[in-house]
């Protein structure tokens, strides 16, 4: 990590519920001193926000999410279904769980720029992400950790 995280202005704990990650880019992934961690861009700052005092929805960039006392799960690359022009069904892949000495090497490759987080799901002490990789397939992530922080610098307005 790049010094940075101590110097964000905003930071909200187990508020992860109050940000809409639909279409947030991933710019950067890491895993340190235990914390999981992404860096997002296009991230909408909710109303419901403790940070927010527009009372509106707001947009960030540069939003470090973070997971204390983490560890990878499961990263699921989904299956998909693939038809012809007449939507015939051709063939059908089933999801397929990435072995874990893959896995570095596949979350590097979400930090293109190109790959969105569309949806971020929490049961108990889980934590889901949905990725849309860049090579047209969909992830699912599991991470498991004590609790989740947010921080980020500026609210820009949507």
């Amino acid at each position: 990590m790049e010094g940075g995280a101590a110097n964000m202005k905003y930071r909200t704990i187990n508020e992860w519920e109050h940000f809409d990650f639909s279409e947030a880019y991933i710019s950067d992934i890491q895993k340190i001193n235990g914390c999981f961690q992404m860096t997002l861009d296009q991230v909408v700052i909710c109303p419901e926000n403790s940070k927010n005092r527009d009372i509106r929805k707001m947009r960030t960039n540069g939003l470090l999410f973070r997971i204390q006392d983490a560890n990878v799960e499961s990263l699921i690359e989904e299956g998909y279904r693939v038809y012809n022009a007449d939507g015939k069904l051709l063939h059908q892949y089933e999801d397929q769980e990435i072995p874990p000495e893959s896995w570095n090497e596949l979350l590097k490759s979400f930090t293109d720029g190109e790959c969105s987080l569309y949806q971020v799901e929490k049961s108990e002490n889980l934590y889901t992400y949905m990725i849309d990789a860049s090579n047209d397939h969909s992830y699912i992530l599991r991470v498991s950790g004590t609790r989740d922080i947010e921080e980020w610098d500026k609210f820009f307005n949507l």
